[in-house]
């Protein structure tokens, strides 16, 4: 997108333009917010800087136009009832970060939040709708930034003559970028918060553990972390059996002789296989996703529980939860829910339950009335996400730190209830986009009834206050009453809700999943 002359502003439209550390940007006024959207924060990932750490953006003249989102990272759209094209510009321009703040002034000092989206580290696009932040920035009156990070090969993939976790590396440098240049938007640099869901919830974990991100926020809200980090070893399999794809060897230099966006239809097939390898890829092959951060020792030092425990995260005030029902969203997805068998319940509690034989039968004894959906869900959902979230505010108590702890209890209306409280209906919730992306299913067309306007509402409240104070409403976690927010309709303070399955998961600490062939 070329810049245009900064001689020829159009000041009779009102524009704000605010000048970058790059260049001067124009954005748009929109619901008493300045929006400014697809900020280069990094040079395009391509040609020689393909698959390398990202590298400063050139600086540009004249004003750039900031209307429009960035084009998204590359990657497979067939998956998770997706269509295979987004409604995005094309270009190589992925690395961006858009702006929503009342008011572009220096002086005033807002804090700034600064969102990271999910999609199983292999999807996602700051500009989907369903992460429109005008809501959000409008509630707590500060300054939201959303960022687009490499995901899938481009991203997480292993491969040799590359450093590891690029999509976090992307990450830390929008980070400092929101350092360097968010004052002149309005923003505080000294009060950031991070916040991101599923993938981006783990992202949020992994940067807690991060050297290269120390100092770049002040506070943290992971929702819905999943387990999921990655062994080297596990890693480089999974890359060469990607690369395999492709007929190509894992190496930067091979990899980059296709094409980004053809290179992730490539090696997208071995998604639907990946419970073939389950001798070798272990409870990393039912996810059906060959990328996750990996425990590399150098760009992600160890897992975040480590890193927490071992006090990375003590002077960071952290947020964090899950959805009571989290698996029921890939259930239904599949087509498993309200079919599930008795065998494949137990198929699942051994390989996922803590102690294989012996943690399925200690699943069945905590839940003795549960049907095999049930069963299966439960197990997943702990496994998944429920544990390694909650386990992430014991690390960061264990470690000097402070966590608040919630739970989604309210049920989404769309499907007749099917769904529950599951994964991903925080987001539609925080931002109030519920007829946009996952939204549209989960509400099923209801939009915004009154009793999701009202939860609605307090999820911001609560998010936005803890952005600004470090206080989000409740109570902070302790080891001895386990204070937890349950958002339902009627909001209430109680002991951890999913103690029956924290017992049974006592002392499992989620390390990096190895590779076990």
């Amino acid at each position: 997108m070329p810049a245009t002359d900064a001689t020829d502003p159009h000041p009779t439209l009102g524009e704000p333009v605010v000048r970058t550390a790059a260049g001067a940007v124009r954005g748009r006024r929109e619901h008493d917010l300045a929006v400014f959207r697809g900020i280069p924060f990094a040079a395009p990932p391509v040609g020689a800087d393909r698959f390398a750490a990202p590298r400063p953006r050139a600086p540009w003249d004249g004003t750039r136009d900031a209307a429009a989102f960035g084009p998204p990272p590359p990657q497979d759209l067939g998956v998770m009832g997706r269509t295979g094209r987004l409604d995005a510009p094309e270009g190589d321009d992925w690395l961006t970060v858009n702006v929503w703040t009342p008011d572009p002034d220096p002086a005033a000092r807002r804090p700034v939040m600064v969102w990271i989206y999910g999609g199983a580290y292999k999807l996602g696009h700051s500009g989907s709708p369903g992460y429109d932040a005008h809501r959000v920035a409008l509630a707590g009156d500060l300054v939201v930034v959303s960022l687009n990070y490499r995901v899938g090969m481009e991203g997480f993939a292993q491969i040799e003559g590359a450093p590891a976790n690029r999509g976090l590396l992307d990450q830390v440098a929008a980070l400092e970028w929101v350092r360097e240049n968010i004052a002149a938007f309005g923003g505080d640099p000294g009060r950031v918060t991070v916040f991101g869901e599923s993938a981006g919830g783990g992202c949020v974990a992994a940067l807690l553990a991060m050297d290269r991100a120390r100092g770049l926020f002040h506070r943290a809200i992971a929702q819905s972390v999943p387990g999921t980090f990655f062994s080297p070893e596990l890693a480089g399999d999974l890359a060469a059996a990607l690369a395999a794809e492709a007929g190509l060897r894992p190496t930067a230099t091979d990899l980059a002789a296709v094409a980004p966006r053809e290179l992730a239809l490539a090696v997208a097939p071995l998604a639907a296989r990946m419970t073939e390898h389950a001798d070798r890829w272990g409870r990393a092959a039912p996810t059906v996703t060959a990328y996750a951060p990996v425990v590399d020792g150098e760009v992600l030092p160890t897992t975040p529980w480590q890193a927490l425990a071992s006090g990375a995260g003590r002077d960071v005030d952290l947020l964090v939860g899950h959805n009571r029902d989290e698996f029921r969203l890939f259930m239904a997805m599949s087509g498993v829910l309200g079919t599930v068998t008795e065998e494949q319940a137990a198929g699942m509690l051994r390989l996922f339950a803590p102690g294989g034989a012996a943690g399925e039968r200690a699943y069945r004894a905590a839940y003795p009335d549960a049907t095999p959906d049930e069963l299966y869900e439960r197990v997943q959902t702990d496994w998944l996400f429920a544990l390694p979230t909650q386990r992430l505010a014991e690390a960061q108590l264990a470690g000097g730190g402070r966590a608040h702890v919630y739970e989604l209890a309210w049920p989404a209306p769309g499907g007749g209830g099917m769904f529950g409280a599951c994964h991903g209906l925080d987001i539609p919730l925080l931002f109030g986009t519920y007829d946009a992306d996952l939204g549209a299913l989960l509400f099923g067309g209801a939009g915004a009834t009154p009793r999701a306007e009202a939860l609605s509402a307090r999820f911001r409240a609560a998010w936005t206050s803890f952005a600004r104070t470090g206080d989000p409403g409740w109570p902070a976690y302790d080891e001895k009453d386990r204070p937890t927010l349950v958002l339902d309709d009627e909001p209430a303070v109680v002991g951890y809700p999913q103690e029956r399955s924290g017992r049974l998961w006592d002392g499992y600490d989620f390390p990096a999943l190895p590779l076990l062939g």
